[in-house]
């Protein structure tokens, strides 16, 4: 089974536990919605020990990881976030520079933009390594392999912040999805998709062994037309493109 069928097949069952967004109704290929029961895989989540041992985290812009956001900052984390397909880059909200009254606020899309601070890819290097990723999907079989809407902005994030060395094949990935998005099927993962080391659900955590992560950075020939035009990253990443993955880490960008 291709994405397209696979992503088909969920989406039918998603509508009847998603929860609707207020701009795109139930168009699943627009936003990862939250769903009912999201709740109850947020306790099972922030159980985990490398929640509970984690400084710094990546969360996807999903729907259903506001919550995750929320009580992420309560906890005294900091977060990388994105903003909506990454048009306007990456943002990190630093619980100390936050206020507790403005936490939930924080973790919408629309409030992480307005409290959270700006930074370039560059900048995030001193912020140090990601100790733990969280993303919603679409899809996710039972091997980890996960697939997105179909636009690929979570394989472009990994590929950015692994070419700045903040994650590495050893960085956790975890997939917080409805146990309708697990599907018993064989899913081909090509070079740049993600495969998960744990899927969190409102009623079970599943382990992965040995999952494979992408290695190969940005592939600029596989990106979308307009992608590099309308996502600032990829442009400040480009001037930088003939250095190999994670030796950016050690270098500035060349200036034009």
């Amino acid at each position: 089974m291709d994405k397209s069928q696979a992503r088909k097949m969920v989406w039918e069952k998603l509508r009847h536990v998603a929860l609707p967004d207020s701009r795109f109704h139930f168009e699943f290929q627009s936003y990862i919605p939250d769903f009912i029961g999201s709740d109850q895989a947020l306790v099972r989540l922030i159980g985990l020990k490398i929640y509970q041992d984690s400084r710094l985290l990546f969360i996807t812009p999903d729907n259903c990881l506001e919550g995750l956001r929320c009580r992420a900052l309560q906890d005294g984390k900091t977060l990388l976030v994105t903003s909506y397909a990454i048009r306007r880059g990456f943002y990190v909200l630093e619980p100390e520079r936050v206020s507790p009254a403005d936490y939930r606020y924080a973790s919408t899309l629309d409030g992480m933009e307005r409290v959270g601070r700006p930074v370039t890819l560059y900048e995030l290097k001193s912020l140090g390594k990601i100790d733990l990723v969280v993303t919603g999907a679409s899809v996710i079989n039972l091997q980890g392999v996960r697939f997105g809407k179909g636009h690929g902005f979570f394989d472009l994030e990994w590929g950015m912040l692994y070419m700045v060395g903040m994650v590495s094949p050893e960085t956790i990935l975890v997939a917080f999805v409805h146990d309708y998005q697990i599907v018993d099927l064989n899913l081909e993962a090509t070079l740049y998709d993600s495969v998960c080391d744990m899927i969190v659900t409102p009623s079970q955590i599943i382990a992965m062994e040995n999952p494979q992560k992408p290695t190969t950075g940005i592939l600029w020939e596989k990106l979308e037309p307009g992608m590099l035009e309308s996502i600032p990253p990829l442009q400040e990443l480009k001037q930088g493109k003939t250095y190999h993955p994670h030796e950016l880490q050690d270098h500035e960008p060349t200036r034009n």
